[in-house]
């Protein structure tokens, strides 16, 4: 069973191709995991075990029959607690939506269908996705399984715990200041937040926004990069979808990324707080790409403005996304999205026009910055997974943390410029937690982002050690 639960997902979708294994055996083996590892973990809820094996005999029976089947038909997935599949419930984490099912399909849920993958159940995520730490009061917390007492990050956090633990075979996220790269360094594995409208989004309340966009989540990047196949490509829904296939990323990766120019940094020449031990990691992984060939220097954009342009925009999505449930729930919403929720009705016209004229800014410096450098390179976190219990970190290296979004500049930066970004494995800290690498690439070169990762993932092989989880392990202590 762990064999096929640790198999990649496109090994698992050629054997079902070619019979070599029946959708059955896969999602049957899925269950039996999912059964074993979840109740320390807490990564999928609403599974739906009856349907999930219904759904596999059904795809036994189409592949049987002879007819065309999609590159994911007969793999299990579990949608995002935030995205919506029909039939299933969608709470976003909030007990203003705990008796909420979905009537239709988000676009991302009905490409993946269309593909053939299995939908068994949700992945949990924060409270309407607010925060890099996975908790709510509908489900309770998401455990890292490399240490239960930490946090698995978030707002993906179920799906990178899942995915991590072979509950499934990769996973869908979302990135809005971190949401699919917090996760996937602190669990080792990939997330990646494509370049805006590469995955278009729909429904989405804020049409035309660069800051939240739709990901994968995979055990490494070759599978990623499968996922993204499938989930990229125009569709008009979406008015900023990219007129581009996601056939290309099925194009194999070559190791060689000798000659690239790498720049890289740890807080930005001093903008942010990052604690030693990330700086000791990051550190570690510049002679990989020395070693691959490349020419390494220690370099950044100024990012000074990105934190008006994240807050305000960000804050003006939560507003006007939000602002029907909060006037009925606000009660039983939690205090940092009442927080991020007021700040956005408290924002004027002009502090929108100064935040889109600094965004305007931002690109522009971004993308003379990459005349320069082919690829940036950051850790993905300030900090390493922090204690489950606790919100968010208070402070970081004496610094103390203003805000439960303060400690995420790292991500949110990144996010503000819209350039598409990834977390790959890194190592792990004396303590054995993980961490990520986080690798930016110029506007819309995501597949540029995952040939560079693909060179650091099969230098490294970090992402092969996975959490060693017992069976009834509920607790574990430091």
């Amino acid at each position: 069973m762990s064999e096929i639960c640790y198999d990649t997902a496109r090994n698992l979708a050629k054997s079902i191709q070619n019979r070599e294994l029946s959708a059955r055996e896969v999602m049957e083996a899925h269950l039996e995991q999912i059964e074993m590892i979840n109740p320390s973990v807490n990564a999928i809820v609403s599974l739906n075990a009856e349907v999930a094996l219904k759904s596999a005999d059904q795809a036994d029976q189409i592949l049987a029959s002879g007819k065309k089947t999609g590159p994911f038909h007969g793999l299990p997935i579990a949608i995002k607690d935030m995205h919506n599949a029909k039939g299933f419930p969608m709470t976003s984490g909030s007990l203003a939506l705990r008796d909420n099912v979905s009537k239709e399909d988000d676009l991302i849920v009905e490409r993946l269908k269309n593909a053939g993958a299995i939908v068994i159940g949700k992945t949990n995520v924060p409270e309407f996705g607010a925060g890099a730490h996975t908790f709510n009061e509908v489900f309770g917390p998401t455990r890292n399984p490399y240490n239960l007492n930490r946090t698995a990050g978030g707002s993906s956090g179920g799906a990178a715990v899942a995915v991590t633990t072979g509950m499934l075979p990769f996973a869908d996220g979302s990135d809005m200041g971190g949401s699919c790269r917090f996760p996937a360094a602190f669990n080792n594995v990939v997330g990646m937040r494509p370049s805006p409208g590469r995955v278009p989004a729909y429904p989405k309340a804020a049409t035309y926004s660069t800051l939240g966009v739709q990901g994968p989540i995979a055990r490494n990047v070759e599978d990623a990069a499968f996922m993204l196949s499938v989930i990229s490509g125009y569709d008009n829904r979406s008015p900023i979808s990219i007129h581009e296939s996601g056939e290309i990323f099925l194009d194999p990766f070559k190791k060689d990324i000798s000659g690239l120019r790498v720049a890289w940094t740890c807080d930005f020449g001093g903008e942010i707080p990052v604690d030693p031990a990330v700086r000791k990691n990051l550190q570690e992984q510049l002679k990989v790409f020395t070693d691959l060939g490349c020419h390494v220097e220690e370099a950044s954009p100024n990012l000074a403005e990105a934190d008006e342009v994240f807050h305000t925009l960000r804050a003006w999505e939560f507003e006007m996304a939000g602002r029907d449930l909060f006037d009925k729930f606000s009660d039983v919403m939690k205090s940092s999205f009442i927080w991020n929720f007021n700040k956005g009705r408290q924002l004027r016209g002009v502090d929108i026009g100064s935040a889109e004229r600094l965004r305007n800014v931002l690109y522009h410096r971004m993308r003379v910055f990459f005349n320069k450098y082919d690829i940036f390179i950051l850790p993905v976190s300030q900090v390493s997974p922090f204690d489950v219990n606790i919100e968010y970190p208070a402070e970081i290296d004496g610094t103390k943390m203003e805000h439960y979004i303060d400690w995420m500049r790292s991500c949110c930066y990144i996010s503000a410029l819209g350039n598409p970004a990834l977390s790959v494995p890194a190592g792990f800290t004396s303590d054995g937690l993980p961490l990520g690498l986080q690798i930016v690439g110029p506007y819309h070169a995501d597949y540029e982002v995952l040939r560079v990762a693909y060179a650091f993932e099969q230098a490294t092989q970090y992402g092969n050690t996975r959490p060693a989880l017992s069976i009834d392990e509920h607790v574990h202590t430091d």
